[in-house]
């Protein structure tokens, strides 16, 4: 491991001690007093590590991307007030993945964040790998918390003699040792029936819905990309009180149902992949008199000619989430990156805790920025 890596990773572990301690504690002060048959002993604050095993966090981020800028295991961390977990993942020379746990973790509630987004192959290979790694240590429970689940859009035979991929993948998590799944907006609901363990499927909509209610867009219309999106649209629309329009793709020809004339047009979608689709919407919307043009999705893919695409389209703002890490070379000024840090880290509380996640979203989310 770098050795600026190492020291940069101390330097904030030592920096959130005394505030880890006192959250910690005033968490098991609350515990004690609900269950009422233990007590917390104070101890000293060098001995942090006894509140954090007690309370059983174990949030993990691979030590060689610390480098990258904040990820999205650190925000979550910061969220929850706790520190991240050491790994090391590693390359034998023969390009075979390595995982080193560099803690212990016996009788720990293990949160393991790992999107298997762009290179998918390699970060599945991770994550299928550290699941076992804390399996064989002796983890109490361990949580693989999926912000992006790749081969999402393999769930069905659309012709003969083709995978079933997306259920395959689940096997394979389900089989290295996971014991529950988090996942953020899947490709299609019916995944989660794909797996056989708990799956607690969240949505970015809180995160999205509140950013563009502060932008108070007006006259707003919000348009499915396609027939398949309409749904998701039809939510969106909903929560913003705005209209609903619908681009239905026949071959070359773009035809949008619903009024858009003169109309702010907030397209909505989960993900953005090569951004084919969602150019040529965005174009169509203003060839028929859209006013102005807005894209949100959660999963910002961006592969192949998606950027030029996006370059080339009439489109105001791009909204995604930091679910898959945006490179520096894709990042661009009309391209906006919503947290969903605080949604994933009061899931994971609740979780931890045993209480209900679908109150959650009763709950106004900030919407911080990446």
């Amino acid at each position: 491991i770098d050795t600026d890596v190492t020291t940069a990773l101390n330097t904030r572990l030592l920096e959130r001690c005394t505030s880890s301690y006192e959250y910690g504690l005033g968490v098991l002060q609350r515990f004690v007093a609900r269950e009422g048959h233990a007590r917390v002993v104070q101890t000293h604050v060098e001995t942090v590590d006894c509140v954090y095993y007690a309370l059983g966090w174990w949030v993990m981020v691979k030590r060689s991307e610390f480098k990258k800028g904040k990820l999205l295991a650190e925000r979550i961390a910061e969220h929850l007030n706790v520190r991240l977990g050491e790994a090391t993942v590693e390359r034998f020379p023969d390009g075979e993945v390595h995982v080193r746990i560099d803690e212990d973790v016996r009788g720990a509630d293990i949160f393991l964040v790992q999107s298997t987004c762009p290179p998918v192959n390699e970060n599945l290979v991770e994550l299928l790998v550290m699941i076992d790694a804390f399996k064989r240590a002796s983890a109490e429970r361990i949580t693989a918390v999926i912000p992006y689940y790749g081969y999402a859009r393999q769930d069905r035979k659309d012709e003969g003699r083709v995978p079933i991929s997306a259920k395959l993948v689940a096997n394979m998590i389900t089989t290295a040792g996971a014991d529950r799944v988090l996942a953020l907006d899947l490709h299609a609901a019916q995944l989660q029936g794909f797996f056989d363990i708990p799956v607690d499927h969240l949505y970015a909509s809180p995160v999205v819905t509140r950013y563009f209610r502060r932008l108070d867009l007006p006259e707003l219309t919000v348009v499915a990309p396609d027939v398949g999106s309409s749904k998701l649209a039809r939510g969106y629309a909903k929560r913003l009180g705005a209209g609903l329009a619908i681009v239905d793709k026949q071959t070359e020809v773009m035809n949008v149902i619903g009024d858009v004339k003169g109309r702010t047009v907030l397209l909505i979608d989960d993900m953005i992949s090569t951004g084919g689709s969602i150019a040529m919407a965005a174009s169509a919307v203003r060839e028929r008199g859209a006013k102005e043009v807005f894209l949100a999705a959660t999963h910002a893919i961006l592969c192949g000619p998606a950027m030029e695409r996006l370059d080339k389209a009439p489109i105001q703002q791009v909204v995604v989430t930091d679910t898959i890490p945006v490179p520096r070379e894709k990042q661009r000024p009309y391209l906006k990156v919503l947290s969903v840090a605080r949604l994933l880290g009061e899931v994971i509380l609740r979780i931890h805790h045993a209480e209900s996640v679908s109150r959650l979203f009763d709950i106004e989310l900030d919407d911080e920025p990446a």
